[in-house]
This record gives structure tokens, C-alpha cells and sequence, in this order.
């Protein structure tokens, strides 16, 4: 897996950029990740090699669209630490909160950090539309992300409230999202935020092509949002 991200790396034009022991420590979390999946559903993806691709370096590609240095982002909904981890290990000086429904991968994460040797990384037990209204939360983060196959609707409505006049929201998408970024357009505006950006990038040694869409913040999120969950459900924005 090392090798494999480390030409991946490359490939995004991120060497020189990141830590010299990244890629090493990317390949460690892979192994940890797929030794524990085989006990806890982490990911549906069992080859070191898709490891390698499909999350670290999806995730890596980030890096080549914002600026992470010295922020702080949440990632609503992390599942089993994407994005989040991967932008921790490459960028040392963001401050990161990995928000999930499920204690026990919130668990394994911790336990991932400490054998990582991770500092500036916190775990949060929440329902993203709950933590959301509480105060230290709310409008107070440089990003916020989410790697969901969610519609963006529903996504922008759990994620937006967490970012702060000026930062942005990410959204991991796949490339046959343009109808559905075109039915968000008035979420987007409603949660105080303005859609800056949509970027098709290639993950290194595969033929898959993703997409980032990139929300500013422009205005704190109105009072009400998000609503309940069953709300969100039935009736999206």
C-alpha cells in the first residue's frame, strides 16, 4: 500500500507538500482498517490495493483544492475516518472532529489515532442534525466535509450549519451529480451558503473519476435548521 500512495501522491502533485512519513502512515491506517474490518463492517472495499486508491487517495486529492493548514473541519458522518483521517496525516496542523452516529467506530478511530501517534483529532458521538444546534458547534468550523452517497439536499442541510461565515462545506460526489446540484441550488442559499465550486479529479492508476463541490459560507445558517431528521427525510429542501 506505501508504494501505491506514495506514486499516488506524486501523481496529485502533493510530494514536497506533505509529511515525508505520509504515505508510510496512510499505508498503516490501510492495514488497520482491513484488519478490523474482517470483525466490524468499516468498509465494503477488502484489497490493500483499492484501500490504497479508492479512500486514501480520493481522499488525498482534497489537497489540491483547499487550504487545510492551521483549520479546523468536521466530518459529519466519518464512518470509518474519511475524510478526515487522511487529511489529519497529511496535514499535521488541521484540527479535526469526526462526527458519527456509531460508537464503535468512533471507538476503533481512537484507538487508530493513538497507534498512529495522531494528536488534534476528537471524536464525537452525535446525530449530525442534533450536534449541529449546540452552541460550541454551530457556524464554528473552516470546513466541513462529508464522503456520503446522501443527496446533496440532505447533505448540505446536516453539514452547512457547522461551517462558519467564510469557510466552506465539501462534498465528495460522483460525477452524475449535476441534477442533483442543480435541485440543492436552493438549500444551499437558505443554509446561507453559495455554491463556489465543482471539481472532477482523477484518482491515480484507476479510470474513476470524482467530483468535489465546494459550498461557501456566506451568512450564519438561519435558526430552525437543520430540523428533525424525519423532516429532512420526508421533505428536503
Amino acid at each position: 500500500m506505501e508504494q501505491i500512495i506514495s506514486a499516488g501522491l506524486e501523481e496529485l502533485g502533493l510530494t514536497g507538500r506533505v509529511p515525508p512519513a505520509a504515505s508510510a502512515q496512510l499505508a498503516r491506517y490501510g492495514k488497520l482498517l482491513l484488519e478490523k474490518n474482517r470483525m466490524m463492517n468499516l468498509t465494503a472495499i477488502r484489497e490493500p490495493e483499492g484501500v490504497a486508491r479508492m479512500h486514501m487517495l480520493d481522499c488525498a486529492a482534497l489537497l489540491n483544492f483547499c487550504n487545510f493548514e492551521g483549520k479546523t473541519l468536521i466530518d459529519v458522518g466519518t464512518g470509518a475516518g474519511f475524510p478526515g483521517m487522511v487529511l489529519k496525516i497529511l496535514v499535521p496542523s488541521l484540527e479535526v472532529t469526526l462526527l458519527d452516529s456509531l460508537n464503535k467506530r468512533l471507538d476503533w478511530l481512537e484507538e487508530t489515532c493513538g497507534a498512529l501517534g495522531l494528536r488534534g483529532v476528537r471524536t464525537l458521538h452525535a446525530r449530525a442534525e442534533e450536534q449541529a444546534l449546540v452552541k460550541s458547534f454551530r457556524d464554528s468550523f473552516d470546513f466541513a466535509a462529508a464522503r456520503a452517497v446522501a443527496d446533496l439536499r440532505v447533505l448540505c442541510e446536516l453539514c452547512l450549519p457547522y461551517v462558519k461565515t467564510g469557510g466552506q462545506f465539501l462534498a465528495m460526489k460522483s460525477t452524475g451529480s449535476d441534477r442533483e446540484l442543480e435541485k440543492a441550488a436552493h438549500a444551499v442559499k437558505l443554509l446561507g451558503g453559495r455554491i463556489r465550486d465543482m471539481r472532477d479529479y482523477a484518482i491515480p492508476g484507476t479510470e474513476i473519476t470524482h467530483r468535489l463541490i465546494a459550498v461557501d459560507k456566506l451568512a450564519p445558517t438561519l435558526k430552525g435548521y437543520p430540523r428533525r431528521w424525519a423532516k429532512i427525510q420526508k421533505g428536503p429542501l
